[in-house]
């Protein structure tokens, strides 16, 4: 068994394409309509989900926002410099909403940034 995917709700499909395209260097794996449903659903990721774990990014047509609840926490991403991965992805325009640093009570490097719906992303310093 392993982790195929995680699904959010996503607003405006393009943007959330866009940011994590663009500011984290994923690729749009896959984008389906379903017009009977009136939702889209877009998978996002560094390869395919047959060996890797993606992002389903799920829009409904007639939503355009969503209350987060209090019960999802983030997405973890793996960066080899959690410093130099927040600056370019302020200087692309991200919402950096924890700057890197070591994380209270360890030492592990952290960092979160925020996406366009307000999903909180970590960014962990990993060699």
């Amino acid at each position: 068994m392993r982790i195929l995917h995680t699904m959010i709700r996503v607003g405006d499909l393009d943007r959330s394409i866009d940011f994590y395209s663009k500011l984290f260097g994923m690729n749009l794996l896959s984008r389906k309509d379903y017009p009977d449903g009136r939702f889209t659903l877009a998978f996002i990721g560094y390869g395919d989900e047959s060996a890797n774990t993606v992002i389903e990014l799920t829009h409904n047509w007639d939503t355009s926002s969503y209350d987060l609840g209090n019960g999802f926490g983030h997405i973890a991403i793996a960066v080899p410099d959690a410093y130099q991965a927040c600056d370019a992805i302020a200087a692309k325009g991200g919402n950096v909403v924890r700057p890197a640093g070591p994380m209270k009570h360890g030492t592990t490097v952290i960092a979160f940034v925020k996406d366009p719906d307000g999903y909180m992303i970590e960014l962990i310093q990993r060699d």
